[in-house]
């Protein structure tokens, strides 16, 4: 039995261990962050509203059916005329002519032929629209990766700000035990020993802020993610930087897309110039009838019905096609300005994130000799401050030299992996 919970324990401790361990890297909050917020929904959105516009056009060609009902009084209606009346009344034939109460129950159908294009240019306006609010939805849902790398290297740089804020307190507290053995002995002052832990508390100050601040980006990553973040470390991201200054922004392709949206709406205005034949048949049972001499003899209801071809054209819509046409081309002109203001900021920031990768590469070629020469520093103040030859001031501050270089150095290695993505991230790449 002991050894049974002793095994449990065992697997529950590698359980929690996995647990923090197992951090998800850049590229997998991304995923994670995308599926996570909200506005993904509206994919399937937009999917069904395209489908059911589709549908609707096709269904245009469907026989179109109507039934209708009325009942009818009229202030006057078709007679005989006078001497006919006479000579049927001398005849004495009975008839009374049409009654001025009528009755009908009506069936239209009618079925298209030919509508212009009407149909087709539905479909593709409707395409054009659900691309285009896919597209929209797509550069809002890119915006939040962006906000994910962002909190993502900010993790980072608190992780590193906090191993070298530890490294240092373990350097001061070494130095510190040292001083305490030397005013034991009587060869260094208490004010030596106070310095020191001065400086510890000080860096004990600096570690908590930064640890708040580094629960504070894992709190507002696991929002985004919809995940909580263990306590184990975030991985450094490997990333290649993109060559040129290309865009393949979801931003271009929503203005493709609005420009589609606006074609199609201008091939519509030629459609509409366009005249539509279809059939038609009429049905209906009343009073009176298709014919009106029997009806007029007697009241009785009866079926009734036609069929033919029907044209029908609205010249109309050539009065305000030429204005139309213009609208549209003002709207392509919008849109075309909109994108080559885009795709000039969008190169200028690449530019500016491509010189800021120069720069920090050129830093960083310096910053592991600096390291080198500051750690040799240290090292010999140390040794000086035991024969005697400098003040415990000089000691600390050749300490806090040598983390700001480390510091430094860390510092530049995640900007420059940062500056890497941030190109990434404007170019699409």
């Amino acid at each position: 039995m002991n050894n049974m919970k002793k095994f449990s324990l065992i697997l529950l401790l590698v359980s929690i261990a996995m647990s923090v361990a197992a951090q998800p890297d850049l590229e997998q909050c991304k995923e994670m962050a995308r599926k996570h917020y909200p506005l993904i929904r509206q994919y399937d959105l937009i999917s069904a509203s395209k489908e059911f516009t589709m549908t609707n056009a096709s269904r245009a060609w469907l026989p179109q059916i109507g039934l209708s009902a009325q009942a009818t009084y009229q202030s006057d209606v078709v007679k005989w005329p006078d001497q006919f009346e006479s000579m049927l009344a001398a005849q004495g034939l009975d008839m009374p002519g049409l009654r001025k109460d009528q009755y009908k129950v009506q069936l239209d159908i009618q079925q298209t032929i030919w509508d212009g294009g009407k149909s087709r240019t539905d479909k593709e306006i409707a395409s054009a629209q659900a691309q285009q609010e896919a597209q929209s939805v797509e550069v809002e849902l890119y915006s939040v990766e962006k906000r994910v790398e962002d909190l993502y290297f900010g993790i980072l740089m608190m992780q590193e700000q906090r191993r070298q804020i530890e490294e240092m307190m373990e350097r001061l507290q070494t130095n510190m035990n040292h001083v305490v053995a030397l005013v034991e002995n009587g060869v260094a002052m208490q004010a030596d020993a106070d310095a020191i832990e001065v400086q510890i508390l000080t860096a004990n100050q600096n570690l908590s802020q930064v640890k708040a601040n580094e629960e504070s980006f894992r709190k507002m990553l696991g929002l985004f993610i919809g995940e909580e973040l263990g306590g184990g470390e975030l991985t450094m991201p490997t990333g290649v930087e993109p060559m040129g200054t290309e865009s393949d922004r979801p931003e271009l392709k929503m203005f493709e897309a609005q420009l589609d949206v606006l074609k199609a709406r201008e091939n519509m205005l030629d459609v509409a110039l366009m005249p539509k034949f279809g059939l038609f048949a009429q049905g209906y049972y009343g009073y009176p009838g298709l014919n009106m001499f029997e009806n007029m003899m007697s009241s009785k209801w009866s079926l009734n019905g036609i069929v033919g071809v029907k044209m029908s054209w609205n010249i109309s819509s050539f009065y305000t096609l030429k204005n139309q046409r213009r609208e549209i081309d003002n709207a392509i002109s919008g849109i075309n300005l909109k994108r080559d203001v885009f795709t000039f900021n969008n190169t200028l920031q690449a530019e500016q994130e491509n010189a800021e990768i120069t720069r920090i590469r050129t830093a960083l070629k310096d910053d592991d000799r600096i390291v080198e020469l500051r750690g040799r520093v240290r090292e010999a103040a140390e040794a000086r401050l035991e024969e005697g030859v400098i003040d415990m001031n000089t000691l600390l501050t050749r300490i806090s030299e040598e983390s700001a270089a480390k510091i430094a150095r860390s510092t530049h290695e995640i900007e420059l992996m940062k500056a890497i993505y941030d190109l990434k991230h404007t170019l699409n790449r």
